[in-house]
This record gives structure tokens, sequence and C-alpha cells, in this order.
């Protein structure tokens, strides 16, 4: 392991008059933690916890927008409202306070925001080209239009100023300035359009315009493609003289990009997900910073301290985003500086933190429910001033092992039964789709701080109510799970294969057609789906009572699903709900699907049908535990959103408190099995 002094990660760099404590960052985005508009409370509390974590340099305000037709697509900050300065300055206070430098991205979304939202005022682009993510049609800026804009622009760099903050950071990439700057998006035969000197003319004036209203000691940065890989857009060649041409005007920085971000199949691309490789650009990105004479900054799956340590020891770049990392564990670079690596949560690549802002409505990580809840939740767990406790814990998927985790942390002596020869539960099942095997780090994670904290882990070790009463606990948490719900079928329970069957290989070899009915909407089927495409010989009917295919799973994660769908030709029905299954004379099976719409029913022949409709909890055990309880199984809600100890007595004679987590209660996501057990054993 490095040492401080030699750890490329925690070298000062020197960034204009700013010197930075190391070259990791936490790269612009927007979490979607503002209130009103401004960054109040809780998103200072989500920057801060990363200073007070280490970082050197960490970036708020993802797409802050300077003026009122560029509305907020995803919970933006508002930079043209003059009561974001205070704000800015309380945030920036805190953050300088815990060692860090703060910067804000700033822009206009141009045509990469709704219609139907904010003021309504109509979205303005370089031209009148619908933007496909949030389904825009903007008009063609006008020159009144540009006019305005640039004096917002450089009205919102002086409120940064005044709030405190270090520099900003312009945003181009998919945006207004870079509507302008690819010939993709920018159709004009104006002097604003055409050849390259007048697509970047318009960006241009924004960039001086904003040097001249902040000095020349601030800094101001940009974040912009310097290759959008996609027929007609921009080239390597013309982003780098762009680059290189925005420097003379008064940048400091570059971020760079790799890509375009107006579709998802692009957006996924340039922001690289679950099952892409590590640092897929920072070869790239090497070859600007060997182009460009002023600092390059990179973030792109760089989501490990051994990939940001080779782009830093390569040269390949100046300062490392580590954002989504950081998310994961907002103290990575304290744990780095303590010898403590190997303690890092990590972050698996689930994309959740994205895909969440529009699931429900801000980012959240998929196994640090502490994020966005810095108010209330801690990161980092003290040990209990309380008396130690003997806690059970019965189960050791995500639920589980967190409760394990976070009992262990409070200095209690806990045992965890697990039936299984491994941990993991579902999310086992999940990471058995080879392009998501890491989420198995969100278990590896645990059980490995479960060893340092001594939870006694017994692995095979299928617990009845004997074995926990054995133990002469105090607290019981049932964290057994679901089995999957094949119960809504009118006939055929028997006759059907569920996605667990799929996941783990119970499905023995299937051949033929195969009818994959999904009534969930998030991963388990789509899982199942691309798992079976890799099989021979086999052709795949995707069937769904939805409107849409899996709603609940994101623009991050769904390209990959539907390449693989595409690529095996797997038919999508939409709108038609499975309502039994029968065995033909030939020994094929018979699937009636029922339309809503038409009130009619059809019927599908096929070789096999796999259905997901969630789990039921495996609750046997818990049911069995009840009486002996003191709680009953009650949960004081307003004690648990409190933060509060679980002190509910319904009877005097009970033994122990018992509660249960996770699927065991119903039939959820990873996120919400490790959130009810953090909130609930954190007061132990």
């Amino acid at each position: 392991m490095p040492s401080a002094i030699l750890d490329p990660l925690l070298q000062p760099f020197r960034l204009k008059h700013l010197t930075l404590r190391n070259r990791v960052v936490s790269t612009s985005h927007e979490p979607a933690f503002g209130e009103d508009g401004l960054p109040k409370d809780r998103y200072r509390a989500y920057h801060v916890e990363k200073a007070r974590g280490g970082v050197g340099l960490t970036m708020i305000g993802g797409s802050a927008v300077v003026s009122p037709d560029s509305p907020p697509a995803f919970g933006n900050l508002l930079l043209y409202r003059d009561d974001i300065v205070p704000w800015l300055r309380r945030l920036a206070d805190d953050v300088h306070e815990a060692g860090a430098a703060v910067m804000c991205q700033v822009t206009h979304l141009g045509r990469r925001t709704s219609n139907f939202t904010g003021d309504w005022l109509p979205v303005v682009s370089a031209s009148p080209l619908r933007e496909p993510a949030h389904r825009a049609f903007p008009k063609a800026a006008e020159s009144w239009d540009l006019d305005r804009i640039v004096a917002d622009y450089a009205s919102a760099a002086v409120r940064c100023r005044e709030g405190g903050l270090d520099g900003i950071e312009l945003e181009a990439y998919g945006h207004l300035l870079d509507s302008f700057l690819s010939p993709a998006t920018n159709h004009r035969d104006d002097e604003w359009g055409g050849g390259l000197e007048h697509r970047m003319a318009f960006p241009r004036r924004v960039i001086r315009a904003v040097r001249e209203a902040v000095g020349p000691d601030f800094v101001v940065g940009i974040r912009m493609s310097l290759d959008e890989a996609q027929p007609g857009g921009l080239t390597f060649d013309e982003a780098l003289t762009a680059a290189r041409q925005y420097a003379a005007d008064g940048i400091d920085f570059i971020s760079t990009i790799h890509g375009s971000i107006e579709r998802d199949a692009s957006l996924a691309k340039a922001i690289p997900s679950i099952g892409t490789p590590l640092g897929p650009y920072l070869g790239f990105t090497g070859e600007i910073k060997r182009r460009l004479s002023i600092p390059v900054m990179h973030a792109a799956r760089i989501a490990d301290v051994a990939t940001a340590r080779h782009a830093l020891r390569e040269g390949l770049l100046d300062l490392v985003g580590m954002t989504r990392a950081q998310i994961a564990d907002p103290h990575l670079v304290a744990k780095v500086k303590a010898g403590q690596e190997d303690r890092i949560r990590p972050c698996v690549g689930a994309s959740y933190c994205l895909d969440a802002i529009y699931d429900s409505g801000d980012t959240k990580c998929v196994h640090n429910p502490a994020v966005g809840r810095e108010l209330h939740l801690p990161h980092l767990i003290s040990r209990t001033t309380g008396r130690r406790r003997k806690a059970v814990v019965v189960g050791a998927g995500p639920a589980g092992l967190e409760a394990a985790r976070v009992l262990g942390e409070r200095g209690h002596d806990v045992v965890l039964f697990e039936a299984s020869d491994q941990p993991g539960g579902q999310i086992r099942l999940a990471a058995s789709n080879p392009r998501r095997a890491d989420l198995i780090q969100i278990v590896d994670w645990r059980l490995a701080e479960c060893k340092i904290l001594g939870v006694d882990v017994r692995l095979g070790a299928y617990a009845e109510a004997d074995d926990v009463l054995a133990e002469h606990p105090d607290l019981v948490i049932v964290a057994t799970g679901g089995t999957p719900n094949r119960s809504f079928l009118s006939a055929g329970e028997g006759l059907v294969s569920d996605t667990w069957d799929v996941m783990t290989g119970s499905l023995r070899r299937p051949r033929g057609e195969i009818l994959v009915y999904d009534d969930h909407g998030g991963y388990p089927a789509m899982d199942a789906t691309e798992v079976l495409t890799a099989l021979p010989d086999v052709r795949i009917e995707y069937v769904t009572p939805e409107r849409a295919l899996a709603p609940d799973v994101g623009s991050m994660n769904s390209p990959a699903y539907l390449r693989a769908f595409t690529a095996h030709e797997v038919t999508i029905t939409l709108a038609r709900r499975l309502r039994s299954v029968r065995r033909t004379g030939d020994g094929r099976l018979a699937a009636t699907l029922y339309s809503e719409y038409t009130e009619a029913e059809t019927e599908r022949i096929v070789d096999h049908v796999v259905v997901e409709h969630g789990t039921l909890p495996a609750d046997e055990l818990y049911v069995e535990l009840l009486p002996g309880s003191s709680n009953l199984g009650e949960v004081d809600h307003r004690a648990l959103l409190a933060d509060e100890r679980q002190s509910v007595v319904r009877n005097e004679a009970g033994r122990y408190q018992l509660f249960r987590v996770g699927d065991a209660v119903a039939s959820r996501n990873i996120h919400a099995a490790i959130h009810d057990a953090l909130r609930l054993c954190l007061p132990v």
C-alpha cells in the first residue's frame, strides 16, 4: 500500500491560485437535494460530508441553471436568483472549514429539459431539434435570446464568486453551449452556424463575458465532450481546436467527456455503468492532456483507488474524478490516508444514484442509505454508550448483513445465521447475470466488515426458533427474505418456472419458445431474460401488463438489457396480463393472456413460462418467535423515523425484542432492505 507521502492521490495540486490538498475530486453532478432551487441544509450536509471525508475538491450544482427558460429537469439549483448567494456562502464556509475546495457547475440546459415545467417558457437551442431524453421541442435561439443568456451566465458566475466558491465549471456537453458547437445540433445558416469558427462563437462569447465578470483570479473551467462519437457529431480534432480557443479566452481547466448524452444508449456509454470496463476513456483523456496546456480532469467509471492511482501515475490526467465512488463512500480519501483502503465501501456501478433521481426524486446509493440523509443518518457509526446487547440476526442477504454490520459497529455481541453456505440472498441471484457480477461486492464488503467487527457469522446454518433462543438474545432481527410469488395465477402455478429458477440454473437447458412474464417492472425479469438470451435454440417473448418496458429500470441501466433484447430478437408484448397456464396434449404449455383494454383473451403455446411477480415474505421463523417477544414484532414508526431506540412493550413476559427487515417484510429492492436495517439498528 502506498504511503501518504508517495501516493499520487494524496499529492496537492495547484489550480491557478488555488491549492487543492489532493488530486481527488467529486465532479459536478446534481443529486436533487436542493429545496426551492437552493442548496439548503440537506444539500450542504451532503457536500460537507465529502469534505470531512478528505476530498480535495467537491463540485456542487451539477447543471445549476442561469436563466428561467432553462427550467430544472432534475432538481437543478437556480443561479438566477439573488437569494442563492447566502446559501452558497454557508456551504462554502463549511466545506472550507473541513479542508476542501468547492466549485459550482453553471449552465443553460438549452433543449435538455422539458417544455412543461418551471415557468413554461419555450426552451431554446441552436436549432429546433427535439431532445430525446426529455422530449423537448426547442425553438432556435434568437439574437435577443443570446444577448440575455450571455448576461445571465455572467450574473450567475458573479453570484458564485459572491457566495465564496473557489470557482465554477461551465457545462457544455449536451446543453446550450454544445448545441452551438456540435454540427449534429447546429444547423444554423447565420453568424452562429456553419464552420467551426462560427459554431464556437457563442460559447466563446459566454466564456469571455464570464471571465470579464468574475475577474482574472476566479477559477473558471469547462466540462465538454472532446469527441461525440456519433455520425455528424463533434469530432476530436474540432473539439480540441475549440478547447484551445476556450483556454485562450479564459478557461483554466477542462473536464473531459467522451460521447454524447441526448439518448439513453449514448448516455450509458458516456457515463458507463456496471458490466463495463473501469476507466474506459483514460487513454482518450491522456491524449487530450498531452495536447492541452491547461489542467485536465476526468471522471468516467473510475470506481476504485487502483484505477485512480494508475491514471495519475501514468500522467493521463491532473485531477481524478471519483464521483460515484464517493457517493458510495464519502470517506474514501480519509480511508486511503489512514491505511484502511480495504474498508472503503465499493461503488458497484449500479447507477442507482442517477436512475433514482427520475425514479424517486433524488440521488440514492444502492447500498449506502446515508447518502442524502446526512442530517440524520451517519456514514461513520459510533459505538453505543449503553449496555452491550446480545443480538441474533437470521439471514445474510443485504438486510441481514447490514443489520449485523451496524450492530457490530455499535459494539454489540452479534450472531448471524445463514441457511446457505454462501451469503447474499437475492443479490447473489442478480449477480449471477455475468454483466452484473459486481453487485456481489455489496455482500463481500459487508461480510468483510462483519469479520473485522467480530460478528459470529455462521454459514450453512438453518436457524430454527430453538437455535435462536439458545443464544439468549436481547434482540432478534429476522432477515429471511422472501420466496417467489406464483400465487397470482388462477391455474397452472405448478407448471411455470420463476426468475429464480433461471438465475440459479434450476431451469436446466431450456429449448424452444419461452414466455417471460414480468409483473414486477424491475430488474429480476430483465436479468432472467438477458441470461436466457445467451442460451442456444431459444425464442423469447417478454410479456408485461405495464404500458412500458420495466418502468423501474432507469435510463442508465436499460440500454444494456435492450442491447441483449435487440441482438437476440426478443419479442416485447406490452399491456397483457398472464392469467393462467395449462398443459397441452403434446406436452407444451398454453399461456392465457388478457388485455384490460380490449377485455379479450389470447393464448400462447410455448415450451416454458417464466414468471416474475415479486416475493412473499419467508416469515415462518418470525411468526414462531412472536409469542416470546416483548414487542410482539411491533415497530414504533415515530421512533424509527426520529432515529430513536425502539421501546414498545406489548408483552411483559417477553424475553427479547423481535423485528423483521428487508423482503421478510415485503418485496422491495436492495436500497430499501439496507435502509430498513440501518435505521432500525443504529439507535440500538
